[in-house]
Parts: C-alpha cells; sequence; structure tokens
C-alpha cells in the first residue's frame, strides 16, 4: 500500500468513525483497524490526533464547498434562486440516512474549547460560509446584514435537523430566509 492509498483509507475511516461516534470517543487504535494500516503507519503519516481531525475537516471543507457551490450554479442566472438554492443543499442533505449535523459544529463541541487548532479550523469554515453568503447576497443587491442573517439561519437549520431528525427544518429555514430576502429586496412594480 502506498503513503497516499494509506493516508486515504485513514482519513476515510476517520471521517465515517468521527462523523457517526463522535471525535472524542474515537481512538487511535480503532481507527488504525477500520483503515486497516498498523499503528506505525497511522502516527508516521498522523502524529497526532489533531492532525487527523484538522485533516478530515479540510476534506469536508472541500465536500461542503463544492456541493454548495454546484447546488448555487444548478440554479440557473437569477440571483434570488441562486441564494435560495442554499437551503435546497440543505434539504437534499438533511434527507440522507448518514445525516447527523454539521461535523464542524460537531468538532467545534466536542474539542473547540481544548484544541485551540480545531476551533481555528471551524472558524475559518465558517467565516468562508459567511464570505461566500455575502456574495450572494450582492448579487441580489442586498444589504451586507443580510448575509449575516441567511447563514445564521443556515447554521442553525443544521442544528436544529440533526437534534430533531426533521429535514423539514430546511424548509422552514427557507420560508424564513424568503421573508428576510424580500423585505431588503423589495418587489419592483
Amino acid at each position: 500500500m502506498t503513503e497516499e492509498d494509506a493516508r486515504e483509507r485513514i482519513l476515510a475511516a476517520a471521517e465515517e468513525l468521527y462523523y457517526r461516534k463522535g471525535y472524542a470517543a474515537v481512538g487511535m487504535d480503532e481507527l488504525r483497524q477500520s483503515a486497516g494500516v498498523s499503528l506505525r503507519r497511522l502516527y508516521g503519516l498522523f502524529p497526532a490526533k489533531n492532525d487527523i481531525v484538522a485533516a478530515v475537516l479540510a476534506r469536508k471543507h472541500a465536500e461542503w464547498e463544492s456541493g454548495l457551490s454546484t447546488a448555487v450554479a444548478d440554479a440557473g442566472d437569477d440571483p434570488r434562486a441562486r441564494l435560495l438554492a442554499v437551503y435546497g443543499y440543505l434539504e437534499d442533505w438533511f434527507c440522507t440516512d448518514s445525516f447527523r449535523g454539521c461535523a464542524f459544529i460537531n468538532a467545534f463541541g466536542e474539542l473547540g474549547g481544548t484544541h485551540p487548532e480545531v476551533a481555528a479550523v471551524v472558524r475559518a469554515h465558517k467565516a468562508s460560509f459567511q464570505a461566500y453568503m455575502a456574495g450572494l447576497v450582492a448579487e441580489i443587491g442586498a444589504p451586507a446584514a443580510l448575509a449575516a442573517q441567511l447563514s445564521i439561519l443556515a447554521e442553525g437549520a443544521q442544528s436544529t435537523a440533526a437534534i430533531s431528525a426533521d429535514p423539514q427544518v430546511a424548509v422552514q429555514a427557507r420560508g424564513a430566509a424568503e421573508v428576510l430576502i424580500d423585505a431588503a429586496v423589495p418587489t419592483r412594480v
């Protein structure tokens, strides 16, 4: 097995285990067994658990950005539809059998208080989402404050859907987003 193959197996196993069981609940031996690598190889590639957590979150960030930007692009050229596509993306995600909430919120809740490097990765991801939403809000000509409001709706929907196991939370968030958008950008007659 090449180093790249081993790295990929470790990260795939870690992503699945951390998301399903939690970051703190998964030890290095369990991860090693699930990935099918030796403990020596695991520590050779990732000297500390935080290194694995950071690499998993980097993968989740790339997955999130790719999925979200695809959903927004698929919404077409209408700026309002593009902005609301964020909530359609959330609904699709919430309907998957594997949905367990936001990996970043989960990581911050478990590790953010004691692992500043994990907290920094989570904050960077959330700031990236805020910036993305700001770009979409600018496309519709709304005040910049709307981006923060719509981001909070999306973040709250992720937490609420994880706790309630109700994917309709995304539909409710979209409805609230429509009200905010309509208030920020009145219809022109």
